[in-house]
């Protein structure tokens, strides 16, 4: 198998830490950035010149692409790159600040869209590539409390979808990868919450039961590897893939209960179409 360079986001803790980990495993390079780069001294330790650490906050557009210069610098190609950095952000809607809402988008979209800004026009260079988006089962449905994660990330699934018809031509693939629950700390450390309304104080109780029932045993970041490593190699790999084995009844459900009431309204909607 040919060795593969690989840039990641978000490599200090998590997926990005356990993906970066299998690619040095297997003898692949990784240009890995997080807002500390000490975080990763005992990866560069461990791997020495096969990992490039960069310090990088993904909100800053002109650092992005800095960051992915110098990746292919030091690299001289860019096979994957994985937009991971993100977090959580839990709030009802009437509970988010303007600057709860915007620091959301700006860290899990445009920190996404600036990263692959900046690596396409090395990609189609190449004529080879693939774009690993870091989605979400929160990406293709939703739940209470963490609204403004879901808009943060179903954008990014219509960005990607769109994206991945316009650069399919010149050999670059784009994949979201949707996980269900796992044991990061993408609810814990990392998580932000807004200030809580007392109105919602019972609500909030609720809503959590209901997310640790729905969760239940989560599942094992370093085990996610495997499947992210097939991803990347295979022949014709998947716009989208989840993660784990919750999304897929949660995304069936979602979508039956979606197409029954489209059906069961497609009458009203015929008639806005006029004569």
């Amino acid at each position: 198998m040919t060795e593969k360079v690989w840039f990641i986001t978000g490599a200090s803790r998590g997926f990005g830490r356990e993906w970066t980990v299998a690619a040095l495993e297997r003898g692949d390079r990784v240009a890995a950035t997080a807002r500390d780069t000490a975080t990763l001294d005992d990866l560069v330790e461990r791997y020495g010149e096969r990992i490039l650490p960069l310090r990088l906050d993904v909100t800053d557009r002109a650092a992005d692409f800095a960051a992915v210069a110098a990746a292919h610098e030091r690299f001289g190609r860019l096979d994957v790159v994985v937009n991971n950095a993100g977090y959580g952000h839990f709030g009802f809607v009437e509970e988010l600040s303007e600057s709860d809402a915007r620091d959301q988008m700006e860290t899990n979209l445009f920190g996404a869209l600036w990263v692959t800004q900046a690596a396409l026009p090395i990609l189609r260079a190449q004529g080879s590539g693939h774009i690993l988006q870091v989605s979400s089962i929160g990406g293709i449905s939703a739940f209470p409390l963490v609204g403004m994660y879901h808009a943060s990330k179903w954008a990014l699934e219509g960005l990607s979808q769109a994206l991945a018809q316009e650069v399919a031509g010149f050999g670059v693939r784009v994949t979201l990868i949707e996980p269900g629950g796992f044991a990061t700390d993408w609810s814990g450390a990392s998580a932000r919450h807004s200030a809580a309304l007392p109105e919602y104080a019972e609500l909030h109780e609720q809503v959590q039961a209901a997310r640790r029932q729905r969760i239940g045993t989560p599942g094992d970041p370093t085990a996610s590897a495997s499947a992210v490593l097939a991803v990347v190699d295979a022949d014709e790999p998947p716009l989208r893939i989840f993660l784990g084995t919750a999304p897929l009844g949660i995304a069936t459900a979602d979508y039956e209960s979606r197409l029954a009431t489209w059906r069961e309204w497609q009458d009203v909607a015929a008639k806005a179409q006029g004569e």
